[in-house]
């Protein structure tokens, strides 16, 4: 076992051993890398007592919430509670080939740790004394030789700020004994653990005490909901890099081009600014593919006249941006395009000032207004009955040219916190994305000919700031339509 308490000076001891070459860790230091992480923090933006903190509200807040059930709570009246976590697992393409791992986005908010195969276990006793076990992989000469280093239980204490570092191999003995001496209230969420080890053990000791498996997600995701100073800054550093890799690239388009290239030169652009690597599989989607919401075939060849949809994001220091623009291949729009888009653009325009106003307090508010408006606009155009007056009338219009939520939670992950309802009042600290789009099928009969097969979307990332300002993380990526003109000049 690994002791609690760490002095300054086996901390500089570490430290210099990095330094010095004598001592590699599973991870990237500011002693190794501080091109990339500067004194002080774990990771990129983010300093090791942010970490210890995250896991001491979590831990509480699941305590004050058991106890607002009374004295007993899923059928017992103990006070204390357990919670494991792991981290992911190596993923394989084929054979020995891996995918580039990415560690869980849970895991990682809560430990700073990017090595997979490792576990949290964090309990809060009838005290309310929390103590975290971080159980890794133990150091291999041959295993690193092939895969790397690995930090071990040995340095975890001091890296990451955990009371306790075991082998991943005493898991299971040392949750049996924890569970014993506390008989607390057991939290793990099944359906997302990789770790078959782990999950054999939890349901053996669930089993065997006759308790249940209590769901930790959704106390996780409301944190991770509302971002931290520093979660604020890594949001903007993400945004900023996708909008200039964004910019450079609506500016070299140019017909003749492959979505497939422009998907590549989107992905370097955000590289060569210190981005670890796309979000997601983009949509690089030329004319009547646009019309596809999520087209990511990406192998057509760009066309004069064509519009360009590209939706696209990078993640840095572990926060993802999620940009969408549309512009004209050619660098000029038809009429046809020119009236949609502008439509679009002060539609986009409208909602984002609608933001925590009657009608935009919650996200599923700004959906619902945003398909009143856009069947409405679309009737001005004339591709909606002008004898159409009620409200939800409209609405379905709009929906049926734009058939998905105009906003979705972003953070650590694309589609951020899922089990947070988007009914959920919209308040400082939260990150999401306003998106509205409008999709016209070439084989529509019910439209004019000359607006068929074009597919438009907008999509900025918003921050609700330190001061409950708006905030748009994206702002300086074009989508003006005559700045979006003037990049091919």
């Amino acid at each position: 076992m690994c002791k609690a308490q760490i002095t300054a000076q086996e901390v500089r001891s570490l430290a210099d051993a990095l330094k010095n070459g004598l001592r590699a860790l599973g991870q990237p230091t500011n002693a190794t890398h501080p091109h990339l992480i500067k004194p002080h923090e774990l990771v990129p933006g983010v300093e090791q007592a942010e970490f210890q903190t995250r896991r001491i509200r979590l831990m509480e807040g699941i305590q004050t919430y058991a106890e607002g059930f009374g004295n007993e709570f899923n059928g017992r009246t103990s006070r204390a509670h357990m919670l494991v976590i792991g981290a992911a697992c190596k993923k394989y393409m084929s054979g020995k080939i891996p995918y580039v791992f990415r560690q869980n986005s849970d895991f990682y908010y809560l430990t700073g740790c990017l090595e997979p195969d490792s576990v949290l276990l964090l309990t809060i006793d009838e005290s309310s004394t929390v103590q975290s076990v971080l159980f890794m992989r133990p150091k291999d000469p041959h295993a690193e030789l092939w895969d790397g280093p690995r930090t071990g239980p040995d340095y975890a204490v001091q890296l990451f700020g955990v009371q306790e570092a075991l082998p991943i191999e005493k898991f299971q003995q040392t949750l049996i004994a924890r569970y014993s001496q506390l008989k607390p209230h057991l939290w793990f969420d099944l359906s997302q653990s990789e770790q078959s080890n782990v999950t054999d053990a939890m349901l053996q000791v669930c089993n065997n005490q006759r308790t249940q498996l209590l769901p930790v997600c959704t106390f996780v995701e409301n944190m991770r909901l509302i971002k931290s100073p520093a979660e604020m800054e890594l949001m903007r550093s993400t945004c900023s890099i996708a909008s200039s890799a964004f910019n450079e690239v609506m500016a070299e388009t140019r017909p003749g081009q492959s979505e497939h290239q422009l998907y590549a030169a989107v992905d370097f652009k955000c590289r060569m600014r210190s981005a670890s690597y796309l979000a997601y599989p983009p949509v690089v989607a030329a004319g009547r593919n646009a019309t596809v919401i999520h087209y990511v075939n990406n192998t057509q060849i760009l066309q004069p006249q064509e519009l360009l949809l590209m939706d696209a994001g990078c993640e840095y220091g572990g926060y993802t941006s999620d940009i969408t623009r549309t512009w004209p291949v050619s660098g000029q729009f038809t009429e046809p395009q020119r009236t949609l888009y502008d439509m679009m653009e002060q539609l986009q325009k409208e909602i984002i000032e609608l933001i925590m106003q009657p009608g935009g307090e919650t996200l599923d508010q700004l959906f619902e207004t945003a398909c009143y408006k856009l069947g409405k606009y679309l009737q001005e155009i004339g591709l909606v009955p002008k004898n159409l007056t009620d409200h939800k009338e409209l609405a379905t219009q709009g929906y049926k040219f734009c058939p998905h939520h105009v906003s979705h939670y972003l953070g650590m992950d694309v589609h951020d916190t899922p089990h947070v309802p988007r009914n959920t009042r919209i308040q400082p600290g939260m990150v999401f994305t306003v998106e509205p789009g409008i999709y016209i099928d070439e084989k529509r009969t019910d439209v004019p000919a000359e607006f068929r097969g074009i597919g438009i979307r907008i999509e900025d990332d918003v921050l609700i700031n330190e001061k409950g300002q708006v905030e748009v993380l994206t702002a300086s990526c074009v989508k003006e339509r005559r700045a979006l003109e003037d990049l091919f000049k």
